[in-house]
């Protein structure tokens, strides 16, 4: 009641303040009772053949002027798109008739159940047709009167039973997903109102650490928790007496109600409960269960997940000879902006959403390299969906140029009134001024280069993907270069390894070669008549002949050469092993290639350390001939600028 009062003193201020924002664009708003979609204002275009927005049959001025302001504001923050906005446009003939009758007189004074009940009583006695799944009159009725009643509440934004994210500071929505209609709010009204501060208190402490869509998540399965308990005859303060029993029929309440679903999807109605739970016993709120959690929900309750095959196996990488076309077509896209971002997509692995994050005063960072004595490009960004607030991952140089374009082209671009974000991928003009470029329009754009390039998958059929399979790719690709699982997880972003090994498996190809190493070795052979596997003991005779093993054990040794290492046996000379290309007649070798004989200098020096260490004088004795060579040529390419071993004269070119 002493919250109401609070609303109810404030109202006239809040009409008021109505009033000031409906004069924009010249008053256009609070004059015309008629809106004219195809205004350059407001939609530019008819939308369903429909021209115009009416609010002419509104008898009450204060209830007029909160339907524009419901209105106005969804279009200008882009909280409704153009379609939904003349959708419910056409339900306002309707409406105003069905206020007009009751003598409403504010929205604020509309409670959502009884409205809903007469408003449907409304519907039918007009004879107005609408499907038993109907939406377009109710869920308009009911977005309506939370906004209003939002709007008028000056209460702390926590201590509301609808919490906007643009009044959370530090929600964590990505930049690309403001405007999807799941990241505008969190609803409590749902939740029964003897466990609603409860949950209220929860979310304090985790609506600035998870992504909003997560917390939406939460809120839904808690939300299913409780009223399944209710509905199935459960009382206010159930859940300190909660046992054992309880559990186990609500996880026959959860198989029933979602048996369709897969594992994945069923056991968040247990893991965020149990999350939860566990929070509110170690916090000690009043209304926690009294007996321990460990003896309430055990371990295997949870569904189990999809095992890591089938993950892998329905994870969607995009096929190695779909991304080389892609990645050597890259130039061609049709809309040059977003060239860099594919780019970047490509060279991180990062999801769409956080390299449209990006901003251009803080994206690149040059960091000291001690090792190499240089300067390494980074890219910085946040995020979003693991709560990072900038992860730096290492860029190729030629990346690195990219992105200071796109710097040096958005500041030149950037003023406070397009760009006050400063993304670096943003939008100049238009609706979505100051909103970073579309995700969807890059993936259209890609989808009309494979178009125009027929590029086509294994049956035929032109190529489709979705851009997360860029991220899937980028994984696989990482663990095929050897790079190490821990690595990827900081790369990727991802909060734990579980979810990088998801995303990281090789190749089919790779797959074979492994196995096809390893089948080579003939470590057992399989008797043909009885099925039976035969162990070969590798200590006899027959053994080393049907086994390789013990030979490749003994017989060869691995000498580093450019680009890989060689396992020709000991005892067989080889010209090229060490020499490689350097004493070659047809050898060119030139100052440009410095860096790359200093690199090798010093992956050769390592390798006869490691040599050394293990005992291996062999490989020691060949590294150590091939470092001579290297460090003789180079000396020779310091000296000439230029040399090739058939043409003397080509050193003064």
């Amino acid at each position: 009641m002493k919250n109401l009062q609070k609303i109810n003193s404030n109202q006239q201020s809040k009409h008021d303040d109505i009033i000031e924002y409906l004069r924009q664009d010249i008053g256009y708003w609070l004059e015309n009772d008629k809106w004219d979609l195809t205004e350059d204002i407001f939609i530019g275009k008819r939308i369903y053949t429909y021209r115009n927005i009416d609010f002419s049959t509104f008898e009450n001025l204060d209830l007029k002027n909160e339907m524009k302001y419901y209105f106005l504001y969804s279009f200008k923050n882009k909280y409704l798109t153009n379609k939904v906005i003349v959708r419910q446009g056409r339900v306002l003939k309707h409406l105003s008739a069905f206020l007009n009758s009751n003598d409403i007189r504010s929205f604020l004074n509309l409670d959502k159940e009884k409205t809903y009940i007469k408003w449907k009583l409304y519907l039918i006695n007009k004879d107005v047709k609408y499907s038993p799944t109907e939406t377009r009159y109710f869920s308009f009725t009911n977005m309506l009167i939370d906004f209003i009643k939002d709007f008028y509440d000056d209460r702390e934004e926590t201590e509301k039973d609808i919490w906007y994210s643009k009044n959370i500071k530090g929600s964590k929505i990505p930049a690309s997903g403001a405007n999807n209609s799941k990241n505008i709010s969190i609803n409590f009204n749902s939740i029964p109102i003897y466990y609603r501060e409860t949950i209220k208190h929860y979310f304090i402490t985790i609506i600035t650490r998870k992504s909003w869509s997560h917390c939406v998540e939460i809120i839904n399965v808690l939300n299913y928790f409780f009223n399944t308990f209710y509905s199935n005859g459960y009382s206010n303060g159930f859940l300190k007496d909660l046992s054992r029993q309880n559990i186990e029929t609500y996880l026959y309440w959860i198989n029933n109600d979602h048996k369709e679903k897969n594992n994945h999807y069923r056991s968040k109605f247990l893991s965020y409960v149990r999350i939860f739970l566990h929070y509110i016993q170690l916090a000690q709120y009043t209304e926690a269960p009294c007996k321990e959690l460990a003896f309430l929900i055990f371990k295997d309750d949870t569904p189990h997940r999809d095992t890591m095959s089938i993950q892998v196996k329905t994870a969607k990488f995009i096929p190695e000879p779909i991304i080389k076309q892609l990645d050597n077509n890259t130039m061609n896209l049709d809309r040059s902006q977003y060239i860099p971002i594919y780019i970047l997509l490509r060279e991180t692995g990062w999801r769409g959403t956080d390299i449209l994050n990006l901003r251009y005063h803080n994206c690149l960072e040059q960091i000291w390299n001690s090792k190499e004595q240089s300067y390494n490009y980074y890219l910085c960004g946040e995020i979003t969906k693991t709560g990072i607030a900038q992860l730096k991952i290492p860029i190729r140089n030629k990346v690195a140029e990219m992105v200071q374009k796109s710097i040096d082209e958005a500041k030149k671009l950037s003023k406070e009134d397009n760009n006050p974000k400063k993304y670096l991928f943003n939008t100049y003009d238009g609706k979505l001024k100051g909103r970073p470029l579309s995700k969807s329009a890059l993936l259209q754009t890609i989808k009309r280069l494979i178009e125009e390039k027929d590029i086509r998958d294994v049956n035929g059929e032109l190529y489709h993907f979705r851009l997360h399979s860029l991220r899937h790719t980028r994984a696989k690709e990482y663990v095929e270069q050897g790079m190490g699982i821990s690595i990827i997880q900081q790369i990727l972003g991802h909060q734990s390894l579980q979810m990088t090994v998801h995303y990281a498996t090789v190749s089919e190809n790779a797959l074979y070669e492994k196995w096809k190493n390893t089948e080579d070795l003939e470590l057992f052979k399989v008797n043909t008549e009885t099925n039976e596997i035969i162990v070969v003991d590798a200590s006899t005779d027959a053994g080393e002949n049907l086994i390789r093993y013990e030979y490749v054990k003994k017989n060869l040794d691995a000498v580093r050469v450019p680009f890989g290492v060689c396992f020709k046996a000991s005892k067989i000379p080889c010209k090229q092993q060490m020499n490689h290309c350097l004493t070659c007649a047809s050898f060119c070798t030139t100052i440009e290639n410095v860096p790359e004989y200093e690199e090798e200098i010093e992956k050769v020096k390592t390798q006869i350390e490691i040599s050394n260490r293990c005992g291996r004088e062999l490989w020691a004795e060949k590294n150590k001939g091939y470092l001579q060579l290297l460090q003789k040529t180079l000396e020779k390419v310091k000296e000439q600028k230029l040399v090739h071993k058939n043409s003397k004269s080509g050193e003064d070119t």
